[in-house]
């Protein structure tokens, strides 16, 4: 374990504590401030003394969930997004426990306005704390200060993938001092070799299934005698499984390999998920889309929604399943022009050339306001109503055309699992940037390992990549 992870993780408990004492001020201040004054007078007596008593109680209690929620576990790979969560879930978690105290007590606080804004602003000032310690930390990583000196071992795509993200973002918290990709010999004693020349404070191996495993036994437990951490990945983790559930049948031991945490109630939780949060975005951008609307209609003439083909007939994506579903869009290309993806001058321009995905650039057919939709990704605001009848929902792969889907080889087909997403894991990784191979190992990645968090932290930092990716334009 580094200093600067420890040094990093120590000053987070006093910075969260004075944090939430501040957010105790900033609630009575807010409460007892002239102008809310004459909109709700005070009709209760308390003290700044005894307020900052409970105030700092509070706090402490507050520390204690938030290390009971791993809020101070030393690690440094641990997204913002991820972060924030966290931090949110703490303080639901820290304000639910004093409401019940203060019920189960029977002494009911003179304000509840004071409480709700305590609330909102320690939710606030924490992540606010937090995302700045998160930023220094990422800065110290990119100036070489706390780096992980990192050996990663064996030979494969999956190896090559990790070292070059390794290179290429040095927040990880990573430097990689050295690779060995087809080890000859003894492995253990070639990173004792490389062990005694510099530090080593990691190793990660790469398991192609070519290293005998005794060998593998011998690295982990001289990584552990040398307190070097070791971490382990391997080609078979890309299985299409999502993860073993394991009974036993008349003494005997039978795995049976899901295909994706979705499988049961985690069904029913995402789409529960789909339907609040699609009712209340809906809800929120009803103006925001009912001005698109209007500006489509003046702009050029068409309809509103890009909802049927050239001929006439309706416009159909494919879903969960492989079963196709009446899909809709707000239009931004001229009317009648969808067949023309496929004429000879658009295929020059296909950025996807190669693949069964069709994505033109500089695209002549799209309209001048259609490319101001294009550009934030507002066209797909409609998909709303999509994800709150069942037809998609909030993540997931992106939306599949029929003729794209006719292309696709059996093992791509995994996608269909689980329903299409208005965003997805593929979407904040880089968008139209990625080959096809690697959004369908990204889409692959995220069925296999979905969980309630996952798609929070996919929705959080949706905004983040739509502005990064329209930016570089």
């Amino acid at each position: 374990m580094k200093k600067s992870e420890l040094i990093f993780s120590a000053l987070l408990v006093p910075l969260d504590w004075i944090l939430l004492v501040l957010s105790g001020f900033a609630a009575y201040a807010l409460r007892f401030h002239p102008r809310v004054v004459e909109i709700r007078p005070v009709i209760f007596n308390l003290p700044f003394p005894e307020y900052f008593q409970i105030v700092a109680s509070v706090a402490t209690v507050f520390i204690l969930i938030f290390a009971i929620s791993g809020l101070y576990s030393i690690t440094s790979g641990r997204s913002v997004a991820e972060e924030l969560i966290r931090v949110i879930l703490a303080c639901s978690t820290g304000f639910l426990v004093v409401v019940l105290y203060l019920f189960w007590q029977r002494e009911f606080f003179s304000s509840r306005f004071i409480i709700l804004a305590a609330f909102i602003f320690t939710i606030l000032f924490v992540s606010i704390g937090r995302v700045i310690t998160r930023l220094v930390q990422r800065v110290c990583f990119r100036r070489g200060i706390g780096l992980h000196n990192l050996i990663i071992i064996g030979n494969s795509s999956i190896g090559e993938r990790l070292a070059g993200e390794y290179h290429r973002n040095p927040s990880l918290g990573f430097r990689i001092v050295s690779r060995i990709k087809e080890p000859p010999g003894d492995i253990v004693s070639q990173v004792k070799q490389i062990a005694s020349n510099e530090r080593v404070d990691d190793i990660l191996f790469v398991d192609n299934g070519k290293i005998a495993s005794d060998t593998v036994f011998n690295l982990v437990n001289w990584a552990s005698l040398s307190h070097i951490s070791f971490h382990y990945s391997s080609d078979y983790l890309n299985w299409p499984a999502a993860g073993v559930d394991i009974t036993s049948i008349a003494g005997i031991p039978v795995m049976e390999f899901k295909r994706t945490p979705l499988d049961g109630w985690g069904r029913i939780l995402k789409r529960a998920f789909d339907i609040i949060v699609s009712t209340a975005l809906i809800i929120i951008f009803a103006p925001i889309m009912l001005l698109i609307a209007l500006i489509i209609k003046l702009d050029s003439k068409g309809g509103v929604f890009f909802s049927e083909l050239d001929d006439g007939s309706p416009l159909e994506r494919i879903g969960q399943y492989e079963k196709p579903f009446r899909y809709f869009k707000f239009r931004t290309m001229i009317p009648k022009s969808d067949s023309m993806r496929y004429s000879p001058e658009l295929q020059a321009l296909n950025a996807r050339a190669g693949s069964p995905m069709v994505k033109i650039k500089n695209d002549p057919r799209i309209t001048r306001f259609g490319f101001f939709l294009r550009r934030w990704s507002l066209d797909e605001l409609s998909e709303l109503f999509l994800v709150l009848v069942g037809k998609m929902s909030l993540v997931g792969p992106r939306p599949h055309l029929p003729e794209e889907v006719a292309k696709y080889q059996p093992h791509q087909k995994i996608v269909f699992t689980i329903k299409p997403g208005m965003t997805g894991i593929a979407q904040i990784s880089g968008r139209s940037d990625l080959t096809f191979g690697e959004e369908m190992t990204l889409d692959a990645y995220y069925i296999k390992n979905w969980s309630l968090k996952f798609d929070l932290q996919i929705i959080m930092r949706t905004p983040a990549a739509v502005f990064r990716r329209r930016t570089e334009l």
